[in-house]
């Protein structure tokens, strides 16, 4: 067998590791690469150092895993392997990264492990009985004021940020009364989706609601028995399983919406 040997393209401060297709064991690999990306982030100070493989080769991943390279992203029926595309993974080692050890371990871990996308909502009922739900530009059904997480945000600070975004509303808001999983919908992945009761609003503050975010259309307080008519399925039977009562007691601490 020849000897098995990886190579460094070096541009700008950017390295490409790459290594001629051959067969050989998990532990040659891997010395192989982590021999490279030392030498090479060391003896030519670079800034960066990226790896593209096949999402199917097993091998390299893991290789790269051990010696600190981090996903960046998917890059989705990239190549041909086998008669079939398959994805293209890309890694990429930073000279700054820790690359030994447990802080190590885990900056490539939390690289590569399923992350879900963290959604938040928010119940508010007027005086009569109503839900308020918000009319979005991009799609038909409505929903419970909020939206996405930000990554590092707390659910409950990220639901207090929407729906001041959204309705110019500051709420302060206890416990979830509701955590469940989102099914993937209208092209998006999976969720996982917080609702907070923030209780009854005042007919004042109630009536001076108005939508304040480009991607809302308006604002609408619904009779519980129209909620088919305007949510999906799904949200229906969670926001009527609120209203039974179900979760935990809301911190009402309203405060007056912005008004024009």
């Amino acid at each position: 067998m020849n000897e098995f040997k990886v190579r460094v393209e070096i541009g700008g401060g950017v390295g490409q590791l790459k290594w001629d297709e051959q067969v050989v064991d998990a532990e040659t690999l891997q010395r192989a690469v982590s021999l490279a990306s030392d030498d090479a982030i060391i003896a030519h100070e670079l800034r960066r150092l990226e790896c593209h493989v096949p999402a199917t080769d097993r091998a390299a991943i893991s290789a790269l895993h051990r010696c600190g390279f981090r996903r960046e992203g998917r890059l989705r029926a990239a190549v041909e392997v086998n008669n079939r595309f398959v994805d293209v993974l890309v890694y990429a080692r930073l000279a700054v990264d820790v690359v030994y050890g447990p802080h190590g371990f885990s900056g490539v871990m939390d690289s590569v492990l399923p992350t879900k996308r963290v959604i938040a909502h928010v119940l508010f009922r007027n005086d009569e009985g109503n839900i308020l739900l918000v009319e979005t530009t991009y799609k038909d059904d409505w929903e419970l004021p909020g939206g996405v997480v930000n990554p590092g945000e707390p659910p409950r600070v990220g639901a207090q940020r929407e729906v001041f975004e959204e309705i110019g509303l500051e709420c302060a808001l206890g416990q979830p009364m509701l955590v469940d999983w989102m099914p993937p919908h209208l092209g998006w992945g999976d969720a996982i989706e917080f609702i907070y009761d923030a209780g009854v609003l005042p007919q004042p503050i109630a009536g001076a609601l108005r939508a304040r975010d480009p991607e809302l259309r308006d604002v609408h307080w619904v009779d519980p028995d129209d909620l088919a008519q305007h949510v999906t399925d799904l949200s229906q039977r969670r926001i009527q399983l609120l209203l039974t009562g179900v979760g935990g007691v809301p911190d009402n601490g309203l405060r007056v919406p912005l008004v024009d």
